[in-house]
């Protein structure tokens, strides 16, 4: 993590700052306002209930006790009375925490969808720059922690509306001891903005140590095979340790704050109440000026003003932690790094699949050119491929062509519209791409084939399997197409990976097929199969693929020979060896190989 991003990080967010962030995320709340509403509403009779308590076991010690007058009726009644508050209690108190909690839940549940949503929609930039861990940490961590954060303004009312009940009952016994309490309210502000002024930044550090340790979990598990092959289980491990530490201290530097300024600080003051009520009142007691259930209503108000107060302090823990993770999620959804736009013209479709790029330039960061000024034409049914040493630009004009990237000059063409007026469906449905890597997801052979495209039948991927030669061993098995598929596809050789992806891509029959060094990482009799169906799946097909074997592109339409952004030769495979050139230099060092 870079010094920019720490100090960022680990700064103290204002109270302004805070402000800004709850509000922004309260409006995730709002399409559950009903629920939320009638759970504060309960929440108040709650309350209510609470502070009437003490004032009935008061008449009943005061007119009846104390005068010695009470009867096995009078008492029963006090007894079923006092009962029947405690069941309507529990009753409101149970209904008003279901219907905020699950108002929440649904909250959060908003909120997840709108940040997968909105990761979705970024553009490759944003994963280039973002480690995955870090956006795994802000789409689970942080958006739990709204649920506790939401808990946070519940806690808060319930507080306030507990507080004005014990005031106004306790005001209604004795006015002078009740404004007496009053002393201890500015306090309690003190304490409170004392406690938000330092713990917004120990939050922040220790969301960002948290969000870091899933980063490095999760590089850890993709990168295993590599860790083990090289024996930098120790170094790995002595890492992810150092991260541990920090977010250790970070939790010991909570506790301690918590520890300071939440409920000891409560606990003094309670004392300190209760030592004034015992004195003024206690004193006047033995004057014979009040009655003993004067008393004890007191000593319950005492309890019962603290301890809504004692609530509403730990809640500003869970304040804190969750403004600061309400603020992670804000970043994400403020990114500005989406998908190029799209200027949709309805009569733009791909017919004749004929590519044109006209001039183009293109820069990751805007600064730096990848691209420079790249014009070629692909014909309906041609093959061009791309080749050229690492960093030559082979990848970017792939990138360019598949709107993963937006670029600055020029413009791509496809039967004469320019790619920016498709809309995505079409082109990701018209564009098929075979990638070095083939990615497998959990699930089985199938589901892998089909990507939950319904339109897509068994028959299809069946079809498009035997297309690319894949049934030689899907079939093999007794589960075939519904053989599981574990994470990442580690069950399968890279071939049978790929002849898998390549079944997907066809099972959509693209007009368009796009290969990124489809053969770079297959074995040779793999490689006879897969260039078998690559042949039948050209047919009828625009292309354009990668190279990394030149021998398999040589019956290519058109090669171009690109070397830092540039194509410096172009012409098929016998013209670029007459040409002595860049190509027939390559082509010789991989014959001599």
């Amino acid at each position: 993590m870079s010094k920019d991003t720490q100090s960022e990080w680990t700064r103290k967010m204002s109270l302004r700052e805070q402000v800004e962030v709850t509000k922004r995320i309260f409006r995730y709340a709002l399409p559950f306002k009903k629920r939320f509403l009638f759970a504060l509403l309960i929440g108040t009779l709650t309350s209510l209930i609470t502070a009437a308590m003490p004032r009935v076991i008061q008449l009943y010690l005061d007119r009846y006790i104390q005068t010695q007058s009470a009867t096995v009726q009078v008492t029963l009644f006090f007894i079923v009375a006092y009962f029947m508050l405690i069941a309507l209690q529990l009753l409101t108190g149970y209904l008003s925490s279901f219907y905020f909690k699950t108002a929440s839940e649904k909250t959060v549940e908003l909120v997840r969808n709108t940040i997968y949503q909105k990761v979705n929609g970024h553009g490759m930039r944003y994963f280039d720059q973002t480690p995955a861990g870090s956006i795994v940490s802000r789409i689970t961590n942080d958006t739990e922690t709204l649920k506790s954060f939401w808990q946070v303004f519940y806690g808060l009312f319930e507080g306030i509306v507990s507080l004005v009940a014990v005031f106004i009952g306790m005001y209604l016994l004795n006015a002078k001891m009740a404004l007496l309490f009053l002393i201890f309210v500015p306090i309690m502000i003190g304490i409170i903005l004392l406690y938000q002024s330092y713990s917004s930044r120990v939050y922040r550090m220790m969301r960002e140590n948290l969000s870091r340790l899933n980063t490095k979990l999760n590089e850890s598990i993709l990168g295993m095979s590599i860790i083990q092959q090289f024996r930098q289980e120790e170094r790995l491990m002595q890492e992810f340790e150092k991260d541990n530490a920090a977010q250790y201290r970070a939790r010991v530097a909570v506790i301690q704050m918590n520890a300071l300024l939440l409920n000891p600080v409560i606990n003094l003051l309670e004392g300190m109440a209760l030592a004034v009520i015992l004195y003024v009142l206690g004193g006047q007691f033995l004057q014979g000026a009040l009655e003993i259930g004067l008393i004890y209503a007191f000593t319950q108000y005492c309890a019962n003003f603290f301890r809504p107060m004692g609530m509403m302090m730990d809640n500003l823990s869970l304040l804190q932690d969750g403004v600061v993770s309400s603020s992670r999620i804000l970043k994400v959804l403020d990114h500005q790094e989406l998908v190029p736009t799209q200027q949709v013209d309805t009569n733009a479709h791909i017919t004749q699949a004929k590519i044109e790029f006209r001039n183009v330039s293109f820069s990751y960061d805007g600064e730096h050119h990848v691209l420079n000024d790249i014009s070629f034409t692909v014909n309906p049914g041609e093959t061009v491929a791309l080749v050229g040493h690492t960093g030559s630009g082979k990848s970017s004009i792939i990138n360019v062509l598949m709107r993963f990237y937006e670029f600055q000059q020029g413009d791509v063409l496809i039967d004469g519209y320019s790619i920016r007026q498709f809309d995505y469906h079409t082109l990701r449905q018209q564009m098929g791409l075979v990638l070095q890597d083939a990615f497998l997801f959990y699930g089985d052979i199938a589901r892998n084939i089909r990507l939950l495209d319904t339109s897509i039948n068994d028959f299809t991927v069946k079809k498009a399997a035997q297309f690319v030669n894949a049934d030689t061993f899907i079939e093999q098995d007794p589960a075939g197409y519904r053989k599981k598929v574990i994470e990442r596809g580690a069950s399968y050789s890279s071939g049978q990976k790929q002849l898998i992806s390549f079944a997907r891509t066809m099972a959509r029959d693209p007009k368009i097929l796009i290969l990124d060094e489809a053969t770079a990482n297959i074995d040779t009799q793999t490689e006879e199969y897969i260039q078998a169906s690559l042949r039948k799946m050209r047919q009828g097909r625009t292309t354009i693929a990668i190279a990394h074997r030149l021998s398999t592109i040589r019956d290519a339409n058109q090669i171009l020979v690109l070397d830092k952004g540039r194509i410096i030769e172009r012409g098929t495979h016998d013209e670029l060896i007459a040409l002595g050139g860049t190509y027939y230099q390559m082509y010789q060092l991989q014959s001599l190989g």
